[in-house]
């Protein structure tokens, strides 16, 4: 049986597009390491960890993991964990990770990445049929707008629309007066037809102050509103008091917190991840629980790159729940890009091919594994030191 046989680890920074912000990030997007798993018969498997030091859950829940500490935690505890495992045991793969170390979801979720990769091309079919099937052929793609100034945040929202984008994400919880007057410009901007959610990052200092907020633009008619504050007991006041869905986002990390936000009604909407739960295997136990509760999910993330972005797409096509448009980058390398903006958040990528944007959404690859091939001329160009 074809087994692991070796297990690399590369770090990347790879250039974006314009400046990438959102409440209490201080990082810069972009600087993630790889994982390169190396079967016995020569097959190749890659994995990414958008690993932020900012990025954790609420209260101290989970911890931020920054790439230096992936890289450590994969070539202590993981890697001698699954060498010599034989493919198309995930649920084994998962058993021998946590076993070896508790917690690091995003450091699994490369290995686990890798592994559906390698399996995949192993077994000669896309990694959507090994999460049970394909429930989407093309996964609709909402484009995030940063802190940016309002009149910059216009003149992309224009040029977004333009690009085919139905949904727009904007982020707030910085300053309320100043989240009112970009929504209002935004809405104002590309007309009625366009989706336009709001997404806090847990930036709003009280639930009173997100209520008051949203009132003032459930006219401007959002879709939904996403993580307004730290807490499930806190947004679940929130959910109660406005109009507009609430989505969880750092309140939603695996399976059992989605068991609380059912239990105190906190949330209609999950944001599903492929890194929060640890991979694409807990991922889906993410989507069994929602799906069991009536609550529709999207896939979200921390922009990844276009190895990473994959194993979005193809959990976006598999879990029943992603109803949703997908917070997710249009993976392309910078000479298919051609001046689109639209899902973009990098001006290259680490991909041989680009993702085929079309109706508004991503058409879900179909070759075996993550159905992209990795360039790897182009992540030597792109490697950095740790």
């Amino acid at each position: 049986m074809i087994s692991i046989t070796s297990i690399e680890t590369r770090l990347v920074r790879v250039p974006t597009r314009r400046k990438h912000q959102w409440a209490g990030l201080t990082e810069t997007i972009g600087q993630y390491l790889l994982v390169k798993i190396t079967a016995s018969d020569g097959t190749v498997g890659w994995g990414e960890a958008p690993a932020l030091k900012d990025w954790g859950g609420e209260f101290g829940r989970y911890y931020g993991e920054s790439t230096m500490i992936v890289d450590a935690v994969i070539k202590r505890y993981l890697a001698p964990s699954v060498l010599g495992l034989e493919i198309g045991h995930p649920s084994l793969l998962h058993k021998r990770m946590d076993a070896a170390i508790k917690g690091y979801p995003y450091a699994k979720a490369a290995i686990d990445f890798a592994y559906y990769d390698l399996t995949g091309k192993a077994l000669g079919v896309p990694v959507h049929v090994l999460l049970g099937g394909l429930q989407r052929e093309i996964v609709p793609v909402t484009h995030s707008i940063g802190l940016l100034p309002i009149d910059e945040a216009v003149a992309e929202v224009k040029k977004v629309a333009a690009d085919g984008i139905r949904t727009i994400k904007i982020k707030v919880g910085v300053e309320p007066t100043r989240d009112v007057a970009i929504v209002r410009a935004i809405r104002e901007a590309v007309g009625p037809d366009i989706a336009l959610c709001i997404d806090a990052n847990e930036g709003y200092k009280t639930p009173g102050q997100a209520i008051q907020t949203v009132r003032q633009i459930q006219d401007c008619h959002l879709l939904y509103v996403e993580q307004p504050v730290m807490g499930i007991e806190r947004i679940a006041r929130v959910a109660r008091a406005i109009d507009a869905p609430v989505m969880a986002d750092e309140s939603a990390w695996n399976a059992h917190d989605v068991i609380q936000i059912i239990a105190q009604d906190a949330a209609q909407i999950v944001s599903i991840y492929t890194t929060k739960p640890g991979g694409l295997y807990r991922a889906m136990q993410v989507s069994a629980v929602c799906e069991a509760a009536g609550i529709v999910c999207n896939v979200n993330g921390s922009v990844e790159l276009g190895v990473g972005n994959l194993a979005n797409v193809h959990l976006a096509a598999a879990a029943p729940t992603a109803t949703l448009s997908n917070v997710i980058p249009v993976s392309m390398p910078a000479e298919a890009i051609n001046g689109r903006i639209g899902g973009i958040y990098y001006a290259d990528d680490l991909l041989i091919e680009p993702m085929t944007f079309e109706d508004g959404g991503i058409r879900v690859p179909t070759a075996p594994g993550m159905g992209i091939a990795v360039d790897e001329r182009k992540v030597d160009m792109y490697a950095v030191d740790l």
